[in-house]
């Protein structure tokens, strides 16, 4: 067992010696980007306290071990901290909150992507990872854009055609990803 951790301990530190510097800015992002979440996401109550050291990291986990589902696991306990923050102790839905929150799980999860094809002792191009973030930055600005639209139609249309529209748009935005789903693993 001993063995074994010090096996570990020394291909970190290997890992770590090794490590150039463009796929190790692309872990701190993601791990920047996990804390912010979890930062925003999480009552404010809980910073400072030792409630908030398992939370850290869980947002951290990704940052060390891209390849998995700890981007996923990370997300959701990002999401469920929002919620256990809006629904139980009645704070209220910001759009800052909500923007600031789908950003950086957004980018955190496109990074995580990112540095689970790219070895820690990777040469990379800047513009490799330049033109990624570009992409990211470019799918959230537009994200952004159209959610202030959506609300401020929300608030002007509201009432029961508004709902039927809602409805009718996630039942197609399913339908279209099993399609999407069915076609890809129809070989």
């Amino acid at each position: 067992m001993i063995e074994m951790i010090s096996r570990r301990l020394s291909g970190a530190r290997r890992s770590f010696s090794r490590a150039t510097v463009l796929p190790f800015l692309v872990r701190v992002a993601i791990a920047v980007c996990g804390l912010v979440a979890v930062s925003v996401a999480w009552p404010s109550a809980l910073f400072g306290t030792q409630f908030f050291v398992p939370l850290a990291v869980v947002a951290l986990y990704p940052a060390f071990a891209p390849r998995g589902r700890g981007a996923t696991f990370a997300a959701l306990v990002v999401i469920g901290g929002w919620l256990v923050d809006t629904a139980f102790q009645g704070a209220e839905v910001t759009l800052w909150r909500v923007l600031t929150i789908a950003t950086a799980l957004y980018l955190g999860h496109s990074l995580t992507a990112l540095a689970a094809v790219l070895p820690y002792d990777a040469v990379v191009n800047i513009d490799v990872v330049g033109l990624w973030l570009l992409r990211a930055l470019a799918v959230v600005l537009v994200s952004a854009v159209l959610t202030v639209f959506a609300l401020g139609l929300a608030t002007e249309l509201a009432g029961g055609p508004f709902l039927v529209a809602t409805v009718v748009g996630l039942a197609g935005a399913a339908t279209a990803t099993l399609l999407i789903s069915r076609l890809v693993h129809r070989a």
